[in-house]
């Protein structure tokens, strides 16, 4: 099965490239490093490598707690993070600097993954959440190379495409040295496809530290605003507009931030508001809506707002993280499509840090309640806060794993 995999991949190899290149006038990084696509690297390469492969945004976020503790703990290893997207990469940059080495992940055809294996060796593997390449990860086990499939989650939609080509990614899924499962249900469900060595190993996103200058700045931002503050986080196309239209009359004071998920989609966005904090630090009196066209930001919007609403989750896209906004001890909204982080979303809304709706207006509806209710807001912010302390420790965890895997 994988040889038709990959020769499917290789006649839809003018398609990835256009699709590159189309990509790319919106976001130049996709024209960028196209070599590395491929398996093959420029610059010197540290004789001890861990490799961390995190896909975009999000994962290199979540990464972010198990890279510093594996530097940590094995200093004279050196870091390797792979992205697939330009943004992704943009953000590793962003938050590690030069202390580990970014670069692409090649396309999953074997010459490219070989390439990739040769060039930089490294001890050990750690794909995080749900990226399966079978030919990479043939390609490691053929190399004695250890994988770790960490933060791992499997939702019951996804189970059932990858039990559609059951002869294609058994293999890849029981070719782990170890998976770390975000919960039981995960757990279950990965073992179900065939990994063997699985553990509950909890989500790293409980363990991210908000950036605490940032989120002090938004703290100010607010207060020196003395309006309240609506948050559209991380919203995707189409929801902006849906969202806006669910809103009640304006009442001259409510501020709407919108802060896209994409930022290749700011100019899109750029009618729908007022003011934008690329160019504006404040709204101006009468400006209803406030447009966030920035890049790493997140806590200070997070630190400006009364209450968030999350993006990804009025469409069936699975939703985007509200662990952020519990951590920062914000009211959360959710609409009702967040099979991403079902369990997390299962937690906060148990313990009264979130509210989950069956629709955008019923979702603009519950957000605006709780504008005009202090005390609630206070209370759903401090249950989050007591979550994500009661669930940090996913880290710690996944070290152990990977330090007895590296033995």
């Amino acid at each position: 099965m994988r040889v038709l995999y990959t020769l499917l991949l290789r006649l839809a190899l003018p398609l990835v490239l256009a699709r590159l290149w189309w990509r790319g006038r919106r976001e130049p990084g996709y024209r960028e490093f196209i070599a590395e696509r491929f398996g093959r690297y420029g610059g010197d390469v540290a004789p001890r490598v861990l490799w961390i492969h995190a896909v975009s945004v999000g994962e290199v976020r979540a990464a972010s707690p198990l890279i510093r503790a594996l530097q940590a703990a094995l200093p004279d290893h050196a870091v390797l993070l792979t992205c697939t997207t330009a943004s992704g990469r943009a953000m590793a940059k962003q938050v590690y600097g030069e202390s580990v080495l970014c670069a692409y992940l090649p396309y999953d055809y074997p010459e490219a993954v070989q390439r990739f294996i040769e060039r930089f060796r490294p001890r050990l593997g750690v794909l995080m959440e749900t990226e399966i390449w079978p030919n990479l990860i043939a390609a490691c086990a053929a190399c004695e190379i250890p994988l770790v499939l960490a933060n791992a989650r499997m939702s019951e939609k996804s189970s059932a495409a990858y039990e559609r080509w059951w002869s294609l990614f058994y293999p890849a899924f029981a070719s782990f040295s170890a998976v770390c499962a975000q919960s039981a249900d995960d757990a279950d469900r990965l073992r179900g496809l065939g990994a063997s060595v699985v553990q509950v190993s909890g989500n790293l996103k409980f363990d991210v530290e908000l950036d605490a200058a940032q989120l002090e700045r938004g703290r100010l931002w607010r207060r020196r605003l003395g309006r309240p503050v609506l948050l559209f986080a991380s919203t995707r196309e189409g929801e902006e507009q849906v969202l806006l239209d669910a809103l009640p009359a304006w009442d001259g004071k409510l501020l709407v931030v919108v802060v896209p998920r994409h930022p290749q989609r700011f100019e899109a966005l750029a009618p729908l508001a007022q003011a934008r904090r690329s160019r504006d630090e404040f709204p101006a009196v009468g400006q209803k809506v406030y447009l966030g066209d920035s890049m790493g930001e997140m806590a200070f919007y997070y630190g400006a707002c009364d209450v968030a609403v999350i993006g990804g989750s009025f469409a069936p896209l699975g939703g985007q993280n509200l662990i952020e906004a519990l951590a920062a001890g914000v009211p959360v909204v959710a609409g009702p499509s967040m099979y991403n982080f079902a369990e997390a979303t299962r937690l906060a809304v148990e313990a009264g840090a979130a509210l989950q709706a069956a629709d955008a207006p019923s979702a603009i509806r519950a957000a605006m309640s709780l504008v005009d209710k202090s005390e609630k807001r206070e209370a759903m912010a401090a249950a989050g806060k007591n979550l994500c302390e009661a669930n940090r420790g996913a880290t710690q965890r996944h070290v152990a794993t990977c330090l007895k895997l590296l033995k």
